[in-house]
């Protein structure tokens, strides 16, 4: 179960938007690049301030992140959008925002940077072993349980808590090999998925 599993009723919600944003001029790449340079200048903004109350623009971000990589898959598919040059920026532009989102809580006890460097090349892992199916004629895979949108929920939640009581209780260190273990376990899903299908 992943929470990417709901994606196909959030597209329907944002139906009606993308559609006056296609008669609107705006293209799938406008909007992958766009979410791409704020998930990075947050990144860097949260490093260089290094102060809780910041981290509640990380479940907002998040979700509208989430939203906005809706809207390109949209524009590209339904609004005759779909190039080569937005496949790799779709990819590649994903792993650069997660890398420049997750980074910060390496700065929050009881999280390490060691511990969420790992995470950071785990989560990167899960994007690969995706996309490699699609490189060889399957499907691109999805499956979870730690998928994008699931990170997205766990850190989104960091961020929330992070932001209102300051500090992270010392027990949640664990949750670091946990996320680590889950991506591993994605990792294996999703090459078991592209065999499959083989």
């Amino acid at each position: 179960m992943s929470v990417y599993q709901l994606k196909s009723r959030f597209q329907n919600l944002l139906r009606p938007l993308v559609t006056r944003l296609a008669a609107s001029g705006v293209t799938a790449n406008q909007v992958t690049v766009a979410a791409a340079a704020v998930s990075v200048s947050l990144g860097v903004f949260l490093v260089l301030m290094q102060s809780p109350g910041w981290f509640a623009l990380v479940p907002i971000w998040f979700f509208l992140r989430m939203a906005l990589n809706a809207i390109d898959g949209m524009l590209a598919r339904e609004h005759g959008q779909k190039s080569l040059l937005g496949a790799y920026l779709n990819e590649m532009t994903d792993v650069v925002s997660d890398a420049a989102l997750y980074m910060p809580f390496a700065l929050v006890a009881p999280f390490s940077l060691g511990w969420i460097a790992a995470v950071v090349f785990l989560a990167t892992l899960t994007e690969f072993a995706g996309v490699t199916g699609a490189a060889n004629g399957r499907t691109r895979r999805y499956d979870g349980p730690m998928g994008k949108s699931d990170r997205a929920v766990v850190f989104g939640i960091l961020g929330a808590w992070i932001s209102v009581a300051g500090v992270l209780p010392g027990w949640l260190f664990w949750l670091q090999p946990l996320l680590c273990a889950a991506l591993v376990l994605t990792v294996v899903n999703r090459v078991r998925g592209g065999l499959a299908e083989a």
